[in-house]
């Protein structure tokens, strides 16, 4: 018998309680404005999967029919599709690598099918997998949630360890960025001087993560994420761009800013047009917008926008070109994620990683709709750091 008065007996039914459920990541967005801008950048990756590297525009539409039709495909329905074999288009027939020494190689049971035609680049990832650079950005949000700080040297352990690991990755395709970065890495070089100077838009797939997991009013969230950044891609236009990313992020979705304004409405899509302009300057203007939408007009079609992204602007992964691709599809579709999403997907080239900063900005300032939360197949983790 208890015969302390301050101590009650467990109620017969609380003893044997289940677990608590993983919490919802539709309720966890809902209220996290950041985390629903890092899970936009996983959509619109996923998304962008089936259809990564694809240059030829008509090729993607007759291999991906459903992403290309949105009457096909249902307003309301998962844009999420599997990898298509062959990948016609693939180029990575000409991409090789020879890692230094086999504790070094990041490629394993995968480097079969380097230096191979058509071979799709994400051949055995399913409908809403996420491709290597936003399954790395969820370890560092997980990393850096856990830790309440960043601190690079406990990322690049975990970098290394996640990136050698036999069973972690399924990815065919590894980006030019990790391959330098075990180049030197076997040669000897500690890992904090193994970045290269990368001018691609990958850089970035990290950024959202950073903003997401340390919270928007961190103090020192823009020397974080340039010192991240830094560790693999020390070109000074992909920092400068990351820079502009996270500055955008923070203004959309800080607390004290975005209560005011609810996600979709009208107030909150000006304000990311707004804000793009005074902090993306050099990317994208008022006299650009014009020209692009201009261009948009005349085309028609069920993707104008590659009026702009692959006829005025490259859709490769170049951050020249890249970035501001990135940004006036962000523009366009701002308030409509999914609209933003697919378009992205249907221009092509490096989607997946041009989808991050798409993907973010979108869904800073509007609501992710039940298909696209639904169909991530990495929401689940996400929902449990």
């Amino acid at each position: 018998m208890n015969d302390r008065p301050d101590i009650l007996p467990a109620a017969e039914d609380d003893v044997h309680l289940p677990p608590l459920p993983p919490p919802d990541l539709a309720d966890l967005v809902a209220e996290n404005h950041a985390l629903r801008a890092f899970t936009g950048a996983l959509i619109a990756d996923a998304v962008s999967m089936p259809v990564h590297w694809y240059y030829d525009q008509a090729a993607l539409d007759r291999d991906y029919p459903r992403l290309a039709d949105p009457v096909a495909r249902g307003r309301d329905a998962s844009p999420y599709l599997a990898p298509r074999h062959p990948h016609t288009g693939s180029i990575l027939w000409r991409s090789q690598w020879t890692p230094p020494s086999p504790a070094f190689d990041i490629l394993r049971d995968q480097a079969r099918y380097w230096g191979r035609r058509d071979v799709h680049y994400h051949q055995f990832l399913e409908p809403g997998d996420n491709t290597l650079n936003a399954r790395l950005a969820i370890e560092l949000y997980g990393l850096a949630k856990r830790d309440r700080d960043y601190d690079p040297e406990r990322w690049l352990d975990l970098y290394v360890e996640r990136m050698l690991a036999s069973d972690w990755n399924r990815d065919t395709y590894v980006e030019e960025y990790h391959r330098h970065f075990f180049t030197n890495l076997g040669a000897g070089r500690k890992p904090i001087n193994c970045g290269v100077r990368d001018v691609h838009i990958g850089g970035l797939a990290a950024v959202p993560a950073l903003v997401a997991a340390l919270g928007p009013r961190h103090h020192d969230l823009r020397r974080i994420v340039r010192l991240h950044v830094s560790l693999t891609h020390k070109d000074d236009e992909v920092l400068a761009a990351a820079d502009a990313l996270v500055r955008l992020l923070v203004r959309l979705t800080r607390e004290d800013h975005a209560d005011a304004r609810p996600p979709g409405s009208e107030a909150a899509v000006a304000e990311l047009r707004a804000a793009l302009l005074d902090e993306a300057s050099p990317w994208i203007s008022t006299a650009k917008v014009r020209s692009w939408e201009r261009a948009v007009e005349m085309a028609g079609g069920h993707c104008p926008e590659r009026a702009v992204v692959g006829a005025m602007l490259s859709p490769a992964c170049y951050i020249p070109d890249a970035f501001p691709a990135a940004l006036f599809l962000a523009w366009r579709h701002a308030g409509d994620v999914t609209a933003g999403v697919v378009a992205n997907a249907l221009c092509g080239g490096d989607n997946c990683h041009r989808g991050t900063v798409v993907g973010a900005l979108l869904a800073a300032v509007a609501p992710i709709p039940e298909p696209l939360l639904a169909g991530l197949r990495s929401g689940g983790k996400l929902a449990s750091f």
